[in-house]
């Protein structure tokens, strides 16, 4: 009997690849009229808790309600893998081997390029998370982090009581609004943290950082126009998960890891602290879906070119400031002044 041949390593992926799309990936949408529909547990969602692209799907998943309808499996924030990214994320053989992550329910993989594979035995693109499997088709359903975000906000609308099929985060007076702001946030702000940290030259970090500076001047005034509690002003929107899924890892990694370290938000901007405040302690389902051990030692015990040691740093204490105020008005409009990241702010499209 011949001895199965492990599958040669594929292309690396890092957490910031998952917004640009990979050179394979899966569109499938869960629908009614569609070859994926909507069935209570028909569907598994794969997610790493570290990941603030998977982030997004799963605060939609709670914010929809959907935790009974549809389960998530979680892999190890590390180790990632060789420097090429090989073999990938993996899955503890218990549960209690990492708290918050979880044995692969479906097929016992050891690593989430099992799950690729089992989709596509000549997959060559990357192993990243989030993925939607559909259980009865035995195949990938989705696996792009910006349709997920859209398409779970209605795929199960039908299994859901009214109240939760009523919530969008995509309201038809806004999406003009949230489309034109979506483009530079995920490009300057949600992509951009990981230009900066990524950097191999001191030329691109110093381009970087102060684009991913620029805007969070813009996002702070964004909110103080909008009146808050969200960025724009009493809906909850996609510009908040967006924002959210970075921010929340800001001052606890990025500022020091990624050396996005030309303010933090607790110092130099209030309004998007206290934002981000409202939002983990005051709307169900932000920080239930967070959890800092996963991130902190994701980004610090998998980046060996950054952080060879794999020390995870204690702080920020607290990890969020608990102190929201509703008022906005009382609270200061900040951001940070060096003149090259005003004049990047001001580049910025559409004007405020």
């Amino acid at each position: 009997m011949s001895t199965p041949v492990e599958p040669a390593p594929r292309k690396p992926s890092f957490v910031g690849q998952s917004a640009a799309g990979a050179p394979q990936s899966w569109h499938g949408k869960v629908a009614a009229d569609g070859p994926h529909p909507p069935e209570t547990d028909r569907y598994l969602l794969y997610i790493g808790l570290f990941c603030p692209f998977a982030h997004r799907a799963n605060l939609v998943r709670h914010i929809k309600g959907l935790q009974d309808i549809l389960p998530i499996a979680v892999v190890k924030p590390y180790p990632k893998g060789d420097e090429d990214g090989w073999p990938g994320w993996g899955f503890p053989a218990s549960a209690d081997e990492y708290a918050g992550a979880t044995p692969d329910p479906l097929f016992g993989a050891r690593y989430l390029h099992d799950v690729y594979f089992k989709a596509n035995s000549n997959y060559t693109g990357r192993y990243s998370v989030p993925v939607l499997w559909d259980k009865k088709l035995g195949t990938i359903v989705n696996n792009e982090s910006p349709e997920l975000l859209r398409d779970l906000q209605t795929s199960f609308n039908d299994l859901l009581p009214a109240d939760k099929a009523a919530i969008t985060l995509y309201p038809e007076a806004l999406r003009e609004r949230i489309d034109a702001e979506t483009v530079w946030m995920q490009r300057d702000l949600n992509s951009g943290v990981y230009k900066a940290g990524f950097a191999t030259t001191q030329q691109a970090y110093d381009a970087a950082v102060p684009v991913v500076f620029a805007a969070l001047n813009r996002l702070e005034k964004m909110i103080a126009a909008g009146g808050g509690p969200f960025i724009l002003g009493r809906q909850l929107t996609e510009l908040d998960v967006r924002a959210y899924a970075t921010l929340i890892r800001f001052d606890t990694i990025y500022v020091q890891h990624f050396k996005c370290n030309l303010g933090t938000l607790r110092h130099d901007y209030p309004q998007i602290n206290n934002w981000l405040s409202y939002l983990y302690f005051h709307v169900p389902g932000f920080r239930e879906t967070t959890n800092f051990r996963h991130i902190k030692e994701n980004y610090t015990k998998s980046h060996g070119l950054i952080n060879p040691l794999g020390i995870t740093p204690m702080g920020p204490w607290p990890d969020v400031e608990p102190f929201y105020e509703p008022d906005l008005t009382k609270v200061r409009v900040g951001g940070v002044k060096m003149p090259q990241v005003l004049e990047l702010e001001a580049q910025i499209e559409p004007k405020l």
